[in-house]
């Protein structure tokens, strides 16, 4: 198997990945899948939550005023805009979000946490921190949880190679 490195100019040229390094992507995209639809389908069946709808809550519940740009909210939530814009949509038809004009920009919209969408979020966020424990972190040791972060924050660009940051 190789993997395909662009150059400027439109030329490529490809690197061959070792058989540890592809098992170790084959490893690293089953897990994620895996964790996230087991999490998804214990916020589904205990409150009627897909997980994505749960991100966009959390990511507005910690936010000042419990509200953000819609672009913002977009590249927190790791979607597209459109994507979101529906997400919204039906966040709130169900009374948990409400769009509200943009004070410092008039174009712009935001995206705010309602009361009802915050004790959604409250009822929720148990099912959602005993599936993470249950599916990821029992799983590990601590120092190997320390190291996961490190690394995924390193692959995420979240933190420089060697860094060792805090929690």
């Amino acid at each position: 198997m190789q993997a395909v490195r662009a150059y400027r100019g439109g030329m490529t040229t490809a690197l061959p990945l070792s058989s540890w390094e592809l098992a170790a992507w084959r490893a690293f995209l089953r897990a994620h899948a895996v964790v996230t639809r087991r999490l998804e389908h214990e916020l589904v069946a205990e409150h009627d939550l897909p997980l994505a709808s749960y991100d966009v809550l959390v990511q507005l519940s910690e936010s000042p005023d419990r509200r953000l740009r819609m672009t913002e909210l977009a590249e927190r939530v790791l979607l597209s805009r459109s994507g979101l814009t529906r997400l919204v949509d039906r966040l709130q038809r169900e009374g948990l979000v409400e769009r509200q004009a943009c004070p410092e920009d008039a174009r712009g919209t935001l995206a705010a946490l309602t009361d009802s969408g915050l004790e959604r979020l409250r009822a929720a966020w148990p099912t959602h921190l005993r599936g993470v424990s249950e599916h990821v972190t029992s799983k590990l040791s601590a120092e190997e949880v320390e190291q996961l972060r490190r690394l995924l924050s390193r692959l995420a660009g979240d933190e420089p190679d060697g860094g060792c940051g805090s929690l």
